[in-house]
């Protein structure tokens, strides 16, 4: 029996002197900083890991666009204030039980990805070529698209226009400008100085005539701009960026409506010079007609793994006896309907052409439009 008392003392001094000495070897080493809150919001924090991979996303954006960074400290700020707001959103979601599946967030990703003619797979390696954890980006896509179905819920209970309104908008000055069409017109300036006499002037009109032979030769119009254009734009290759047509110099807009997609207009005289147009792309906003749209709320009840398919049905069945005997449908959709993106609007789903939806529920959303208009 003292025998192993003796044997337990020993063990437990060679114990606490691997004890001390892993404490000792402790207080030595450097402390390493892993993450720190930069934020709290509400029940959230911000972490700088968060800012860290932020800043990384946006500075490659602004490298690959050519332009030019903000300081760091302005940089800086403007992020923590727009995590702070979408931390904020995210919670709002959260407590609406807005979730997003993975089903839904692949789909989202493989259009980011053909937005940019690539595959999925491809999309991914271009990603984190650029030093970008595409885990980092999936999650923020999901994020993002949580937000987008708190801000629709909160605007659809927010707004309502009726058909009157929409068509004195439509009718307005103001709506006229907003539907207008939009183009992008390359723009080469060739200029001729105030003080020039005839010889001069016409020196640059033929020099004009001589460039605008060439590109419809086949030059390459923005090449061409950089080299010989005194335009403002020259250095972007003469792109004057998407405006409407009464954003447009006059002598330009009075044009550019009747130009086709790839077509020159030139030389055209004023007091700077001579120019040279070219109609790189254009796109319309104008209403052409009236479009059929039908407003729709819904209540969606989901089985589950505590509610049966048939638990599921017997359930709808039930609320729609309560909307029949009286009972308001906005009321049970808050109350009952598993789509938490609708439910905050009292299952509004807003208006919406035919075809939107699934087929069977086009079919119901039909058959209920025509017992309505009978």
């Amino acid at each position: 029996m003292n025998k192993f008392r003796q044997l337990l003392s020993a063990s437990m001094q060679v114990f606490s002197l691997t004890v001390l000495a892993l404490f000792m070897a402790a207080s030595h080493a450097d402390v390493v900083m892993l993450d720190r809150i930069i934020a709290i919001v509400d029940d959230d924090v911000v972490m700088q890991s968060e800012l860290d991979t932020r800043r990384q996303s946006i500075e490659q954006q602004v490298r690959s666009a050519g332009q030019k960074m903000p300081p760091a400290d302005v940089l800086n700020e403007q992020i923590i204030e727009r995590l702070v707001v979408e931390s904020l959103q995210i919670q709002m979601a959260d407590r609406a039980g807005v979730k997003i599946s993975d089903e839904e967030l692949n789909d989202a990703m493989k259009g980011i990805a053909q937005q940019n003619e690539m595959s999925l797979a491809s999309f991914r390696v271009a990603v984190e070529n650029d030093g970008i954890s595409f885990a980092d980006m999936r999650e923020q896509i999901r994020k993002e698209i949580k937000i987008s179905r708190v801000q629709q819920g909160i605007m659809r209970r927010r707004i309502k226009i009726n058909e009157q309104e929409l068509r004195n908008f439509l009718e307005s000055d103001l709506g006229s400008v907003v539907t207008a069409d939009e183009y992008r017109l390359g723009h080469i300036l060739l200029p001729v100085p105030d003080d020039a006499n005839a010889d001069q002037i016409g020196k640059v009109r033929d020099q004009s005539n001589s460039l605008l032979e060439s590109l419809n030769a086949g030059a390459d119009f923005q090449t061409t701009a950089i080299q010989q254009s005194a335009g403002q734009n020259a250095l972007e290759g003469g792109d004057l960026g998407w405006r409407k047509a009464a954003q447009l110099p006059t002598m330009f807009s009075d044009v550019a409506p009747e130009m086709a997609v790839g077509e020159l207009r030139g030389p055209i005289k004023s007091g700077s010079g001579y120019h040279i147009i070219k109609l790189f792309e254009k796109k319309g906003a104008k209403v052409e007609g009236q479009v059929e749209q039908t407003e729709v709320r819904h209540v969606l009840i989901q089985s589950s793994e505590i509610r049966t398919q048939q638990e599921a049905r017997e359930l709808a069945e039930s609320l729609r006896e309560e909307v029949v005997g009286g009972r308001d449908f906005e009321e049970i959709a808050k109350l009952q309907s598993d789509d938490p993106g609708s439910a905050l609007s009292g299952g509004d789903l807003g208006w919406n052409r035919a075809g939107t939806f699934v087929p069977e529920f086009e079919k119901k959303i039909t058959e209920s439009t025509l017992r309505r208009s009978h």
